[in-house]
């Protein structure tokens, strides 16, 4: 075998640049017992956990690869669920920063997520139109509800039923049963897709957002199962709409086939509140205690309500009757009691406008005890903006807290740089330059600028010259973080900036069809003893076509230059005379760079290829199919042939210009990455995106094996082939409303294939041991069996055993999926052992769940064959006594924790009730006094 070349290795080293992805929403998070402080916000496939009055990160929940598409905290406040944009959930621990549990049911990005209220079951809606309930506790998936014809855009838990409300694209709202798991009543009020819902005044009414200025308000009247026959409905279960007259129009509006719906709850419109928003409502979300209600579109203003309580209704209503009863006095008058009502603006009221510096992608809010308002906003330009809000004053006006900045840039940025010690990193946008320091990755200057498409480091790394969109060049120090000049070098942008091999100047292509020549020199100022550094204009190169990338061939006797005619023309630099012309793409040449040994030319397109030219010709050695998108930058590793390009179809790619080979692709922008810079010794590569992410991706010290890599490719695409492929269908199950909770991944084909080896090495071992008995039968003496060396390894356990210690490392979630791949012939063994297992009373509810389901899916198999007769028969007699025996013991623990819990109740309750007469005891003094007082005075 020949010696293959050996490559190094690129990975990820860290992720930077960035406050928060706009792609997911904000929440407020409890870490260390306080709320309030912390926000979780997405970035890109992690998550960040923000302290908002220190402005600081105090926790990375680090995620695999997808980006994060939804967030919601537990009640509890001590996990954080991540839905991700490949449809996984992943539960996060705010303790540890570990993911604990992983479901995997949806085929497309999770939308939305819910957790009941008690935090043991939480429900996910996502872009495939399929809503999932999910048991957090048993880590599983509970069933699949379909029958949203569109995105799911929001999902609500009611506390006292057991009944789930879901909203979506598709312009419907939907009631479910999850009792019996069926949609048992469909709101079809609205005229476009459902942006949002909120449940307010104890989940008796129903606030909905579409795509108008309109949010549309509904009455939930839960309808009482068993009815009274001498009491009227009407009277029975009424909705909570003090003062409010049943709106009998709206109800006949209501489509004929709706009103047998109403057997659980009864749905009435009530009217409508206005926005200011012309837009479609974005996120409209209300408190945990429901006194809140907020919403925005897609402006930079959060609109904020109140809503008014059962009490301050009815102290309302009574203040309006007493005005009502005194002007029919004045009037004479007679019953004012029937036109008194209190209109729907009356009861949820506009409080204030929160405008921000910014469009707002998603918001927070929390209301403390004291009566303060906290808000969290999500804007679009990467910044996390915190408001109070005091809620007992006469007029409320919000009042900013803080604003997380400096982590980031406001807007994409176009260009990087590294200094020439490897150190320092040099990133512009559209609205600042900032400096980074490598090995920290703080931001360590932050310089204001206009539009920023290119940049150097000067010589000696103490300033840097930045090409903006509008055809100037700024030079900046870095001591003191000021702009020293800024000259007007094209009449259009500049698109590209070289610096010349021989650090006296620097070339510049722009716009306005123009190379120009530039010189560092030193002048005197006025103003100061020491002199400066300023750019010199010395010489011009006009061309036919716009510029857009000029590089120098490292002995600077060549000048490449990229015009917009798709062609890469060579000049002399001396003499400014055309040498070559490369031509043939199909697009124009974005990007290119010259060898270190000036002997190669590679220039990146437009049209997704690489061509490596030879600079003493300039016949193309070989044209590359690089990107799936256009290539944006191209850069070679120092003292090499290796070279780097980014493309818009976020993927970075390394390649060798010797034997045109693909080395490998680094995976992990979003969006489309838009320019790369590599350090001048090569160990280091720093890129940036459209997902406002800078990424550095490190040497290291690990060979890379072409083939391996190919191997490890094909790999990955067999695992995405897998999970696109179609599910397996369970026998007699019909694609009704609802569904298995779990899909088909490489992870559940894994866990079925161990499952299988398990039976099989079962099999074998117990054939073995039946010949060894009759051996030893045979021979008449003890003969010496052979351990298998995986039971060994295990410590010298039995078959059996063996396999239910593979069945207990399959993950919860992944369970049914698992056996639902499972062929049949490997059933009747898997019986005839969970019958030995729940005798011996180990793992009795793992193994009547596999049981169950196994009974499920093969039951006319299992009931058609004779064989497994006494198996079952055998089975049934177990399970019973077991599952019987686990009751009683799970009962006589839940009656010893209720019995503490009575004990603890009644020492608080004599606790409690000693506090509560001393304060009023304390009361009766204080007011004593102030009557005292009153009366001195008169």
């Amino acid at each position: 075998m020949g010696l293959t070349r050996q490559y190094l290795r690129y990975g990820p080293a860290a992720l930077f640049g960035l406050v928060a992805s706009a792609r997911a929403n904000v929440v407020f998070v409890t870490l260390r017992g306080e709320r309030g402080r912390c926000v979780a916000v997405p970035a890109c496939e992690h998550v960040f956990v923000w302290d908002t009055r220190k402005g600081e990160k105090v926790l990375i929940l680090k995620g695999l690869k997808q980006e994060v598409s939804c967030l919601c905290p537990s009640p509890d406040g001590l996990h954080l669920a991540v839905g991700y944009e490949d449809g996984s959930i992943r539960i996060f621990s705010l303790l540890s920063g570990e993911a604990n549990v992983t479901f995997n049911g949806h085929k497309a990005a999770v939308t939305v997520m819910q957790y009941d209220h008690l935090g043991g079951r939480l429900v996910s809606g996502s872009k495939d139109t399929d809503v999932i309930v999910w048991d957090v506790i048993n880590e599983s998936g509970l069933y699949r509800l379909r029958g949203h014809k569109d995105s799911v855009t929001q999902v609500l838990f009611l506390k006292e039923k057991n009944l789930l409300v879901t909203s979506g694209k598709d312009t419907l709202v939907k009631w479910w049963d999850l009792d019996t798991q069926h949609c048992f009543k469909t709101l079809v009020g609205h005229r476009t897709e459902v942006w949002g819902m909120a449940l307010l005044s104890e989940e008796k009414r129903l606030i909905t957002g579409s795509g108008d200025s309109e949010l549309r308000v509904w009455d939930i009247t839960y309808i009482q199962e068993v009815k009274d026959p001498d009491e009227p409905e009407s009277k029975k279960s009424k909705g909570f709409s003090p003062g409010v007259e049943e709106n009998t129009e709206e109800d006949e509006t209501l489509e004929l086939d709706e009103q047998p719906e109403d057997r659980l709850v009864k749905c009435s419109k009530v009217g409508s509140i206005m926005r200011e928003g012309r837009d479609r409502v974005v996120t409209l979300a209300a408190d945990r205690t429901g006194k809140i209600l907020a919403c925005h579109g897609t402006d930079a203003i959060l609109e904020v309500f109140s809503v008014l309580s059962e009490k301050e209704v009815q102290k309302k209503l009574g203040k309006k009757m007493k005005k009502a009863k005194k002007k029919a006095k004045q009037n004479s008058e007679e019953e004012p009691e029937r036109s008194v009502v209190l209109s729907l603006q009356e009861e949820i009221q506009r409080v204030t406008n929160i405008k921000a510096s910014s469009k707002i992608k998603s918001f927070d809010l929390i209301l403390s005890p004291k009566g303060e308002l906290k808000i969290v906003l999500l804007l679009q330009n990467n910044v996390i903006e915190s408001y109070n809000l005091n809620l007992s004053v006469q007029v409320p006006q919000a009042v900013r807290a803080s604003k997380i900045t400096i982590g980031g840039h406001r807007s994409d940025v176009r260009t990087l740089a590294f200094s020439s010690d490897n150190i320092a990193i040099l990133s512009a946008a559209a609205e600042s330059v900032k400096i980074w320091n490598r090995s920290t990755l703080q931001c360590i200057r932050t310089m204001d600028c206009e539009y920023a498409l290119c940049s150097l480091f000067v010589p000696g790394d103490r300033q840097v010259i930045v090409g903006t969109k509008t055809g100037k060049l700024q030079l900046y120090d870095l001591a003191s973080g000021s702009l020293i000049e800024t000259l007007d070098a094209h009449d259009g942008a500049v698109w590209s900036i070289a610096l010349s091999p021989d650090q006296h100047g620097f070339v510049t292509g722009g716009a306005d069809k123009c190379v120009k020549f530039w010189e560092f020199e030193l002048v005197k100022d006025e103003s100061s003893v020491q002199k400066r550094l300023c750019m010199k204009h010395v010489r011009i190169l006009q061309l036919d076509e716009d510029v857009l990338c000029v590089r120098y061939s490292p002995n600077q006797k060549l000048l490449a230059v990229s015009l917009l005619d798709c062609t890469v023309k060579i000049f002399y630099v001396d003499t400014l005379k055309f040498f070559l012309s490369l031509y043939g793409h199909k697009l124009p040449v974005l990007c290119m760079d010259i060898s270190y040994d000036g002997s190669l030319i590679a220039t990146g397109s437009a049209d997704r290829n690489v061509k490596i030219w030879g600079l003493d010709f300039g016949d193309c050695h070989r044209s590359l199919f690089a990107h799936d998108d256009s290539v944006m930058y191209l850069q070679f590793v120092a003292k090499s042939h290796l070279f780097f390009t980014a493309g818009k179809d976020s993927k970075i790619k390394q390649w060798d210009a010797d034997k045109f080979e693909h080395i490998q692709t680094l995976e992990g922008h979003h969006k489309e990455v838009w320019c790369l810079a590599l350090s001048p010794n090569g160990d280091y590569v720093v890129s940036s995106s459209h997902d406002k992410s800078l990424r550095l991706w490190e040497r290291t010290r690990e060979p890379l094996i072409l083939e391996e890599e190919r191997e490890m490719e094909r790999e990955a695409e067999y695992e995405e082939s897998v999970a696109k492929e179609e599910q397996p269908v369970v026998a007699g199950e019909t694609q009704g409303e609802t569904g298995l909770a779990g899909k088909k991944t490489i992870e559940t084909i894994k866990a079925a294939e161990r499952i299988m080896e398990a039976i099989e090495l079962y099999r074998e071992e117990t054939a073995k041991l039946k010949e060894h008995k009759a051996i030893c039968k045979a021979a008449g003496k003890e003969v010496p069996f052979p351990v298998n060396p995986i039971l060994r390894a295990y410590g010298n356990i039995t078959p059996s055993s063996y396999v239910l210690e593979v069945f207990k490392k399959v993950k919860s979630s992944e369970l049914e999926e698992s056996l639902l791949v499972l062929p049949f012939s490997y059933v009747p063994d898997l019986l005839k052992l969970f019958n030995e297992y729940i005798q011996l009373g180990s793992e009795v509810e793992l193994l009547c769940r596999a049981l169950l389901f196994l009974l499920k899916i093969h039951f006319g198999q299992i009931t058609g064959n004779h064989m497994l007769v006494t198996v079952i028969e055998n089975l049934k007699k177990t399970t019973i006594s077991r599952v019987s025996e686990a009751r009683d013991v799970l009962g006589f623990n839940m009656a010893g924790l209720q019995f503490l819990k009575r004990e603890i109740e009644a020492k608080d309750e004599v606790t409690f009730f000693t506090d509560a007469t001393d304060r009023f005891e304390e009361k009766k003094r204080k007011r004593k006094k102030k009557e005292k007082m009153v009366l001195a005075v008169l």
